[in-house]
């Protein structure tokens, strides 16, 4: 990566005999978080850098300058990095930093606006600098949480956030899904004639397939934000019932986060620290790419967890419901079936993950674009 110094890009009148220019706002960027929709950033940005000139808009989380150039896609810092999380939850100073930041863009150069819709509170200054400037504002939509959820995730406060969301969903001009499901909530509280398309996460299957193994492998493996509504406890628990059951099974947890010692201290008190391994370094796109190299994936039916639509398509994905015992029975049944040691071995990468490609996700995304 190559750092130059430099302010952000000033505005300017558009030319039609130039390249479009993207601004494209998230408040996390790889590879300094490294989560599902930081990874989908990262691939996006680089990919329609081919055919526009990509200016990503972020919290200044590299040394230097605050731009930078990495390839053909250029960084801009709008504020210093807040902390996302706050208590083991989403921080509300970050989301107003965040958006105060976001005023920046009035004095950039862009021609139409994109952005991630969380933390919800910089949609509303997006959607006055796009007003003003008279461009068009496309936002990146990952799940809808709605009201039941905000209250059980942050208890009455969470009404208010609730109302955040439902604000928020109503401002873009165009919203990109991340999946049918989550563009069938967005329907079902906006109405049908709300625009929206549907743009999945990609991986990059010939990649992920050819990548040789390295390191120890572990029976179980997980990656995730080490946040409280992850219910990671239920795998620990899980985990535990296993070696009761006669299982000695080892767990590999990938990611970091506020409840990274809380779940230490939890696997100590279950008897099981021997056989987990916390690792920080984590990677989105998870289900997925554990897919592509063959993988059986457990996953729960809980309401709230999309990523059992992608473990239905799998002929070796097993659903179970949301508790320790049938996690630890589908890990069980795996387990007797294939042999801890060969349960990935032999079995390449399903058909339908074709449909799964960053070359589609890219397409998706420039139609929505109008590129």
């Amino acid at each position: 990566m190559r750092k130059t110094k430099g302010a952000i890009a000033p505005a300017g009148t558009v030319s039609r005999d130039r390249r479009p220019v993207i601004a494209m706002v998230t408040d996390a960027i790889y590879p300094y978080h490294c989560g599902g929709k930081e990874l989908r950033y990262h691939e996006l940005a680089s990919r329609l850098a081919e055919k526009a000139d990509v200016h990503v808009y972020t919290m200044n989380w590299w040394a230097g300058s605050r731009t930078r150039h990495d390839g053909k896609v250029t960084y801009h810092a709008l504020c210093r990095p807040w902390p996302l999380y706050s208590g083991g939850r989403r921080s509300l100073a970050q989301a107003v930093f965040f958006a105060v930041g976001c005023v920046r863009l009035l004095f950039c150069r862009f021609d139409l606006l994109e952005a991630d819709h969380m933390p919800y509170l910089q949609i509303l200054t997006l959607r006055l600098v796009t007003w003003l400037r008279r461009k068009r504002l496309i936002v990146t939509w990952h799940e809808v949480w709605g009201r039941r959820y905000w209250l059980q995730y942050l208890g009455w406060p969470g009404a208010a956030a609730w109302l955040m969301e439902w604000l928020a969903m109503r401002l873009p001009d165009h919203i990109i899904a991340a999946s049918p499901q989550t563009a069938e909530r967005l329907h079902a509280a906006l109405g049908a004639r709300c625009e929206i398309s549907v743009a999945p996460n990609g991986i990059d299957l010939d990649s992920v397939c050819n990548a040789p193994q390295v390191g120890s492998e572990a029976d179980i493996a997980i990656t995730n934000r080490l946040l409280s509504h992850k219910r990671i406890d239920m795998l620990l628990h899980s985990v535990a019932l296993l070696h009761a059951d006669g299982y000695p099974v080892t767990c590999r947890i990938i990611g970091n986060g506020p409840e990274r010692n809380a779940l230490a201290d939890l696997a100590d008190r279950l008897n099981i620290a021997d056989a987990v391994d916390f690792r920080h370094d984590g990677f989105g796109i998870a289900v997925l790419e554990a897919m592509a190299c063959g993988l059986p994936v457990v996953t729960t039916s809980a309401t709230d967890n999309l990523a059992r639509h992608l473990v239905a398509k799998s002929a070796r994905g097993v659903i179970c419901d949301s508790s320790a015992r049938s996690i630890a029975d589908a890990v069980k049944g795996i387990l007797t079936e294939a042999g801890p040691s060969s349960a990935g071995d032999g079995f390449g990468a399903e058909s339908w993950l074709d449909d799964y490609s960053w070359a589609g996700t890219v397409s998706e995304v420039s139609a929505a674009l109008r590129l």
